[in-house]
């Protein structure tokens, strides 16, 4: 009992010693002193994070399609696509292997910001974070710019890094007025855009099991491009062929078209820097010279079927021709001696040139026809194909044009070097009867055709009377049709397959590498 007594004793003594001499210091404390413990450089809030981004977001100027996707994307303050509670996962490391490959395509590792972000994932990992540098503000950094090196790398491979539609139809104005420019459409061949849903898609797809797949899809599998780009690896040929020109080419092979020529057994396909034309069935293949449009007429990139072929067609000449080149000649004399004659539009009525004048032609109201036959602009056939612009492939009445090496020389359309040959080549095997026509009827006097006895000339009376009528051929049917792509390579493989080099006739590959140097590497420039 005495013993209990003493230790509750000793207990008391202690107790009031603790209290007389080690003062309790937490008594007088304020929320302050929790300033410091919420600012630890290792601490990581969404809150701070947003912050971090908004700023990165006020401070980035760049202005392309995939940046301001991605400004948009922050402000609207939506979910972080690449860290969350645990800091950032493999598939950062995923994006990163995948990002490798822009250095094989000539193209700056700054320019998607890879750099950047293998800095802040060490810094991440290994914890190794400063006032100038917090969790927070790191985090921000890595979830900014693995979205933009996401995006940017995701819409260039699937969609091209130039956009040529916007690019090509704003470069040669056609008319202006007070309220609009109105330029011509050069670039018409049908095309994928990026649009919302794909951006969409593409941020869905940063899961780690659906993210490689998603990458893998995006990449160009074009045989050519990748052709080109085992070309563009190859040092020499590198060098041999140029490091731009086969970048640009290979951009081209990036944008996803509607239609390929390698999809088709059968097709023809114009390329106007080489000013070659090449029709292909399987193994066999046609190939010539072309004309094309002038560098201020240029002919529009197209694809569409060749449906028929006219024979001695007729040449509604352009309003553009016929105000600049005709309407100032006109006289009985010059038109007779041209083979010109004019219609009026309304009616279909055709007009003595003595009844019309100048301001009458060069109204829009009366059309001014070339008859068909020799000495016709278009020479003796015509292949037509569905477009907007009256474009089609034509012989032509000046031959001398195929011996020039400059050969953009036309208003648009395509001249070329062996109709006959390209009229077979569309007709197909087994169609002699109608190629003994076409041949009877590209070579006939077809001068009388269409006119009035007392029209004739004693010439032209002798001539009517020889005509093999049952010969001569107007439209011919091409069936099935056969598609035609008109394109704009500087680089392209030529009948025997040896890549060749080509003028940049129409300026385009200098317009694209103004586009292509935001991501160009400075060994490049």
């Amino acid at each position: 009992m005495k013993g209990r007594i003493g230790i509750i004793c000793l207990f008391a003594i202690l107790l009031g010693s603790c209290r007389e001499h080690v003062p309790n210091p937490n008594t007088e404390l304020t929320l302050s002193y929790y300033d410091d413990l919420r600012q630890r450089e290792d601490h990581i809030t969404s809150f701070k994070v947003k912050e971090a981004l908004d700023s990165m977001i006020r401070n980035d100027n760049d202005s392309m399609l995939v940046d301001r996707r991605v400004k948009g994307y922050y402000l609207r303050h939506q979910p972080f696509v690449w860290i969350n509670r645990k800091g950032v996962d493999s598939r950062a490391d995923t994006l990163l292997a995948h990002l490798q490959e822009v250095d094989s395509i000539g193209f700056s590792e700054a320019k998607f910001r890879i750099p950047l972000i293998r800095r802040d994932l060490r810094r991440m990992r290994s914890l190794d974070f400063d006032k100038r540098n917090t969790a927070s503000k790191v985090a921000a950094r890595l979830e900014y710019n693995l979205t933009k090196a996401y995006l940017r790398y995701v819409c260039g491979q699937r969609f091209g890094f130039v956009n040529p539609t916007d690019v090509f139809n704003r470069l040669d104005l056609k008319k202006t007025d007070s309220q609009a420019k109105i330029y011509r459409t050069l670039f018409d061949l049908k095309m994928d855009h990026p649009d919302r849903k794909f951006f969409q898609q593409a941020l869905c797809a940063v899961q780690p099991d659906s993210l490689p797949a998603f990458l893998n899809s995006v990449s160009p599998s074009d045989p050519y491009y990748l052709r080109l780009r085992r070309i563009y690896l190859d040092k020499t040929m590198r060098q041999r062929y140029g490091a731009k020109r086969l970048m640009i080419n290979m951009e081209r092979c990036r944008w996803r078209l509607s239609d390929y020529p390698h999809k088709h057994r059968r097709f023809v396909l114009v390329n106007i820097p080489a000013y070659h034309l090449w029709a292909v069935d399987g193994e066999k293949s046609l190939t010539m010279r072309v004309a094309s449009g002038s560098l201020e007429t240029k002919t529009p990139l197209l694809s569409s079927y060749v449906y028929c072929m006219d024979v001695n067609p007729q040449w509604i000449i352009p309003k553009s021709i016929v105000k600049k080149s005709i309407a100032h000649r006109l006289s009985t004399g010059y038109f007779r001696s041209k083979h010109y004659f004019i219609r009026e539009r309304a009616t279909g009525r055709d007009i003595p040139v003595s009844q019309c004048n100048r301001a009458m032609l060069e109204s829009g109201d009366y059309l001014v026809i070339q008859e068909g036959g020799e000495g016709n602009a278009l020479g003796r056939i015509i292949f037509r194909f569905n477009n907007d612009f009256s474009i089609y492939l034509h012989d032509t009445s000046s031959r001398g044009v195929f011996r020039q090496e400059d050969r953009g020389v036309s208003h648009g359309c395509v001249r070329v070097e062996h109709p006959y040959e390209l009229a077979m080549f569309l007709l197909g095997d087994g169609q002699n009867k109608m190629a003994e026509k076409i041949a009877y009827s590209m070579q006939a006097d077809v001068s009388p055709l269409g006119k009035k006895a007392e029209e004739l000339t004693d010439e032209q009376r002798a001539v009517a009377d020889t005509l093999k009528r049952n010969m001569l051929v107007g439209r011919v049917k091409v069936e099935p049709k056969v598609p035609i792509f008109i394109t704009y390579f500087t680089l392209w493989p030529s009948a025997g397959g040896i890549l060749q080099r080509y003028d940049d006739v129409y300026g385009y590959d200098q317009v694209m590498a103004v586009w292509l140097a935001n991501y160009w590497k400075e060994t490049t420039l």
